[in-house]
């Protein structure tokens, strides 16, 4: 299903709304009803924010890198509803025992999200401090992926870093954090 009822659209936007009057320094020279009116104009996109609310993510509006608004995960941790997780199909695939549910990949295309790049990860570091207890999986490139690693990142000491483990590995305090462009 990527459609919400009007009744959970309502709920929803009442929800961003807050969230955005409650961080203004996330989305500065940005209006809600500018936001509204993108997310409005997309069920598909609307049913994604929701699938990132749904999963604790705490959807916020940042402006990227290149100008872009999206919706981005800003929970204080990795959201509670995509952790334990593996990274890929493959990843999942090559387990033998003890599979996760699923895995980060697969999840964010259910969710019709993106999941964050290094980046994007930084650039969302910016705007707060996310994963000091926690980490997130991130978009992994093609060479190190193709060697049975994947990336990922959180906070500590004062700095993100980024790290790296075999795909397949997941533990109870990583998830991943994921975007909807508008």
């Amino acid at each position: 299903m990527t459609k919400i009822t009007e009744t959970e659209k309502e709920a929803l936007l009442v929800i961003l709304k807050t969230r955005f009057e409650k961080y203004p320094e996330r989305h500065e020279a940005i209006t809600w009803d500018e936001v509204e009116q993108k997310l409005l104009a997309s069920d598909t996109k609307l049913w994604s924010v929701s699938e990132m609310e749904r999963t604790e993510g705490e959807p916020d509006v940042i402006v990227l890198e290149d100008g872009q608004y999206a919706f981005v995960d800003c929970s204080a941790e990795s959201p509670k509803g995509r952790r334990s997780v593996c990274y890929d199909q493959a990843a999942w695939e090559s387990r033998k025992k003890y599979k996760p549910e699923t895995s980060a990949i697969a999840m964010a295309e259910e969710m019709g999200v993106e999941m964050l790049t290094e980046s994007q990860y930084r650039h969302l570091q910016t705007f707060g401090i996310f994963d000091k207890k926690t980490s997130s999986w991130i978009v992994t490139p093609d060479h190190i992926r193709d060697l049975g690693g994947a990336l990922f990142c959180d906070y500590r000491y004062g700095t993100v870093f980024t790290y790296h483990n075999g795909a397949e590995s997941y533990y109870g305090a990583r998830g991943f954090r994921s975007m909807v462009k508008i």
